[in-house]
């Protein structure tokens, strides 16, 4: 009688340990589950990204300075350059309709791309 009930019992633990485990999986495969672990996963993969970038960029700031370095290029840049001369010229023919040379108006026609020549 004693090995019955043990078996019974034993019968009866396991059984509910696989109901649960079961049940346990069914939660996990519903859609809203599913969903929520796609979200995870992505954002995860999202936050690996993001340290990978962080570490090229470091190792680039390092490369570059150590070339920078090697090849002398640390000297100061100056900073007070002039403005570009031809987009001066540009823009002065454009306000005022005249060449910067000579002070008279001018016409400007393009080319026509599907001429003969």
């Amino acid at each position: 009688m004693l090995r019955r009930t043990f078996w019974f019992t034993a019968g009866a633990a396991a059984g509910v340990w696989a109901t649960t485990k079961v049940h346990r999986k069914l939660r996990q495969l519903t859609p809203e589950s599913l969903a929520a672990q796609a979200a995870n996963k992505a954002i995860d993969a999202g936050h690996k990204v993001r340290e990978f970038a962080v570490d090229v960029r470091a190792g680039m700031a390092r490369r570059e300075a150590e070339l920078g370095e090697a090849l002398g290029l640390e000297a100061p840049a100056d900073r007070a350059l002039p403005a570009p001369r031809r987009l001066a010229a540009v823009e002065y023919t454009e306000r005022t309709g005249t060449t910067p040379r000579t002070g008279t108006a001018h016409s400007y026609n393009p080319p026509n791309r599907n001429e003969d020549h």
